[in-house]
């Protein structure tokens, strides 16, 4: 039997381009923009940002960058509204999946996917996380390398502050930290031939030097909480399923604290019997290590929409 589980990505692959693409080619999905971003204006509206269904989805849509500069909270709820579009059209095309996995930031949607919260609803929890976001000071880089290679180059006096933040797969591994750390580990990786990319975001995250803000974030999802999940949600961060005695505030604010390890929550998915892994978001990043991670005779991963 045919297990499906959507897959939600975080904040590091979102790109409009991307999304501008996916949408000229598929009227499904076109359609369901349309509705989501509707319900994300409504959610979104008293808190200063643009528009986004008029113009992320008009005929001259915003760069990536100028998407970036816009007022904060933009850039998430673009990525949040994205996710839930796609969402909707491949449970339009292949119906409900059995469950969903958040990846970081991807958990609201994820949530919202499962019913907790309307996409109105959930919007403005997209918008709180992202003030919060906004006082985390440093940022992110990718590497092209496994944990324990990161691990490594990390584990240094001068890069004392900086920590494993997201593994995607063997290959790929982002860390978080201060500023200064961040160009001492580039130059490290680069001199030991791993390619470093600094994340097109302005903070730091899954770093546990964020606790006050991670409490922060907790006393406002709690205040927010809405209906029972209709269908388990997977976490990147937990490694496992929300139950019903979780804390979400909680275990969602864990996501500014915790490292993501996609591995580990991958395999659990497959002990636990899922076998589709459907990718809900505009880019191809989370396909592509669910292939590099899992062997293709235990999952099926379709063509995500970027491909």
């Amino acid at each position: 039997m045919d297990r499906s589980i959507h897959l939600f990505p975080g904040q590091g692959d979102f790109s409009v381009a991307a999304l501008a693409a996916c949408l000229a080619r598929d009227d499904v999905l076109r359609r369901a923009a349309a509705e989501v971003f509707a319900a994300v204006d409504e959610g979104a509206a008293g808190r200063d940002v643009p528009a986004l269904s008029s113009w992320l989805l008009g005929d001259a849509p915003p760069s990536t960058r100028e998407l970036a500069h816009a007022a904060t909270g933009t850039s998430q709820l673009a990525l949040y509204g994205a996710s839930l579009s796609a969402h909707t059209a491949l449970t339009i095309r292949f119906g409900e999946p059995a469950a969903v996995l958040g990846v970081s930031f991807g958990e609201i949607a994820a949530l919202t996917a499962a019913g907790v919260w309307s996409v109105a609803d959930g919007a403005g929890v997209a918008c709180d996380l992202a003030h919060v976001l906004a006082t985390c000071p440093g940022g992110l880089t990718l590497l092209a390398c496994d944990e324990s290679t990161a691990a490594a180059l990390i584990a240094s006096e001068d890069t004392a502050g900086t920590a494993v933040a997201c593994v995607n797969d063997d290959t790929e591994t982002v860390v978080s930290g201060p500023l200064s750390e961040l160009l001492r580990v580039e130059e490290r990786a680069r001199r030991t031939g791993t390619a470093a990319t600094r994340l097109r975001l302005p903070f730091s995250s899954h770093h546990p030097s964020l606790g006050a803000q991670a409490e922060q974030f907790a006393r406002v999802v709690r205040k927010r909480l809405g209906a029972p999940p209709r269908r388990p949600v997977y976490s990147a961060v937990a490694g496992r399923a929300y139950e019903p005695r979780d804390d979400l505030g909680a275990r969602l604010a864990d996501c500014l604290v915790r490292p993501a390890r996609l591995p580990a929550v991958l395999h659990r998915l497959t002990d636990d019997g899922f076998t589709t892994f459907r990718e809900a978001g505009p880019g191809s990043a989370l396909s592509r290590s669910v292939r590099r991670i899992l062997p293709a005779d235990r999952a099926a991963v379709p063509a995500a929409p970027a491909d």
